[in-house]
């Protein structure tokens, strides 16, 4: 069975001592060298070329997501696995932006790291449970907050003559729904096809679905 050669970075020899106790046991890991600076790191991983590279997130000088980033630029095959003491949300997006494929906390415990050790073997990503709720609750986050954008610029009114456009209602069903004229839907429809910078309804009706207009309507009105 091929092993997983690991490379440990952090600045206390301490800690890199004792997840080298952890590891030694692990009969699928090997650790083929440690580092205490992101320069060392970085210049480890050209010599070894490690699978894995467990690196602390806090390094004296340059950061652990910087020295990620230059890791994976120079090294895009090998996974990088931030280890930390902090849940901070700022920290934990720096570091996957940087491409680091797992994020584990210190103080849970040996078995989330051997969970994202085996999941980077595996080729997948791994995260500790706190931080995955942090980043479904981001990826949330800038779904509703995209979606009240898509519709942003249309008034109320508007916004209700798309939602029963997308219906793939008529104008003048529009109209008796809402007690309009046709014409007035006319032009709200008009308005609504430069607003949205689409070219005929069945453009508008299908943008109108993607960004999931019922949530538009339940939220604030537009002026």
């Amino acid at each position: 069975m091929k092993r997983l050669r690991v490379l440990l970075v952090d600045d206390h020899e301490v800690v890199r001592l004792g997840l080298m106790t952890l590891l030694e046991d692990v009969p699928w890991v090997e650790v083929v060298g440690e580092a205490g600076s992101a320069d060392e790191a970085v210049a480890q991983v050209g010599a070894l070329n490690p699978d894995v590279v467990v690196l602390d997130i806090r390094l004296p000088g340059e950061s652990g997501i910087l020295a990620c980033r230059r890791i994976k630029a120079g090294h895009p095959q090998v996974e990088v696995i931030m280890l930390t003491s902090y849940a901070e949300d700022e920290l934990i997006f720096k570091a996957l932006e940087a491409g680091a494929s797992g994020y584990v906390l210190k103080q849970v415990g040996n078995q989330p790291l051997l969970d994202a050790l085996d999941a980077a073997r595996q080729g997948g990503s791994a995260l500790d449970p706190q931080v995955t709720r942090k980043v479904i609750d981001r990826v949330r986050q800038a779904e509703r907050q995209q979606r009240q954008h898509a519709f942003h610029d249309l008034s109320r009114r508007e916004l209700e003559v798309l939602a029963l456009v997308a219906q793939g209602r008529s104008n003048a069903e529009i109209a008796a729904a809402l007690v309009l004229s046709e014409k007035t839907v006319g032009h709200h429809v008009s308005s609504i096809l430069s607003k949205l910078g689409v070219s005929n309804r069945i453009e508008a009706a299908t943008y109108a679905v993607e960004n999931n207009i019922r949530d538009a309507l339940r939220g604030e009105p537009g002026e």
